[in-house]
């Protein structure tokens, strides 16, 4: 099994919901002391979506995922871990909540 290094949360959003994503977002990362990216109205890197990300250790999964489950009110989590192999963090191991949506994984070589 791979060596996990931590977990990325990407909270997905559009126009009409990027201020409930960057409440939910603020609100993770104080309420967890995880840290929080950009928030990108635009798609980036293999993510269709405008989102944020929550960068966080193992120490904190259950109680991030817990939470955001709990309270993202509608809104498309995508969390993955780091293992390093990025193809298979964004495909194989992927958590979603809220929904699958397709990602643009051909960036990422083996």
């Amino acid at each position: 099994m791979s060596v996990v290094e931590g977990y990325h949360a990407h909270v997905y959003f559009d126009a009409q919901t990027i201020e409930q994503a960057r409440a939910l977002c603020e609100t993770v990362a104080a309420r967890f002391d995880v840290k929080m990216g950009r928030v990108h109205e635009r798609p980036v890197g293999p993510h269709p979506d405008w989102s944020c990300q929550l960068a966080f250790d193992h120490s904190k999964f259950a109680d991030v995922m817990l939470w955001l489950a709990m309270n993202r009110n509608g809104l498309v989590v995508f969390t993955h871990p780091d293992t390093g192999d990025d193809l298979a963090d964004h495909t194989e191991h992927a958590i979603w909540m809220g929904g699958m949506r397709e990602l643009n994984v051909g960036m990422f070589r083996r």
